[in-house]
């Protein structure tokens, strides 16, 4: 079984949740948003799947 995970560094986070990096990284914090994972000494990035279940969350957060 092959199992698939895609990266998204900061820009495209940013671009597909709409917030800034400031706002990403202050959630973060609050373990309210999804953690990044560290690729190399300066590089890092977040798992899809896991962004997409954030935006996910947040849709059904607001359906009510």
């Amino acid at each position: 079984m092959k199992i698939e995970h895609r990266l998204l560094r900061l820009p495209e986070v940013m671009e597909i949740t709409g917030l800034s990096k400031t706002t990403i990284y202050r959630l973060m914090a609050l373990a309210r948003f999804p953690q990044n994972i560290k690729l190399g000494s300066n590089c890092v990035a977040w798992i899809a799947a896991e962004i997409y279940q954030f935006i996910e969350g947040k849709i059904k957060l607001s359906r009510g």
